[in-house]
């Protein structure tokens, strides 16, 4: 028997939490703060070559919480994962990158900062699912039209 070894391979070889940071600057007078708290999340992702054929991806996240001025908590959480990815190029590669792999390491990402917020006292966040695929489509969008504009400033 032959191996087909143009097959496209995409598999997890690690996943792992690559920065974690937990401030609760107000601690213990923040815990008798009344009222619901304001969430700001931020988020997003980036991927990098490493070895041949394996890339490390990584989607980071930002959490506040504030009443009024007085922030309660801040975390920030980088959840990545070393994929190995062999036989895909172009437009394949960069969906499987921007968008399959995000979507395997978002549920880590989401009880790592979950847990981090409950062990520090406060109830624990729960992050909405991401849409990778928009996120990817709107960043290439975003890539396309500043593509013209800036080889329109190098003719100059």
């Amino acid at each position: 028997m032959s191996e087909n070894s143009d097959k496209p391979v995409f598999s997890i070889e690690k996943l792992y939490v690559k920065d974690l940071s937990l401030e609760v600057p107000g601690a213990p007078g923040v815990f008798s703060q009344k009222g619901a708290p304001q969430i700001e999340i931020t988020m997003n992702n980036t991927a990098q070559s490493l070895d041949e054929g394996f890339y490390e991806v990584m989607v980071k996240a930002t959490v506040t919480a504030k009443i009024e001025e007085v922030t309660l908590f801040l975390v920030e959480a980088s959840q990545a994962g070393v994929f190995q990815i062999r036989n895909l190029t172009g437009d394949p590669l960069e969906k499987t990158l921007g968008i399959a792999a995000p979507n395997i390491i978002f549920p880590y990402l989401r009880e790592t900062i979950s847990e981090a917020v409950s062990k520090a006292g406060f109830p624990p966040v729960l992050l909405q699912p991401m849409n990778f695929e928009a996120v990817h489509r709107a960043r290439k969008q975003d890539q396309e039209q500043a593509a013209p504009e800036s080889s329109e400033a190098t003719k100059h």
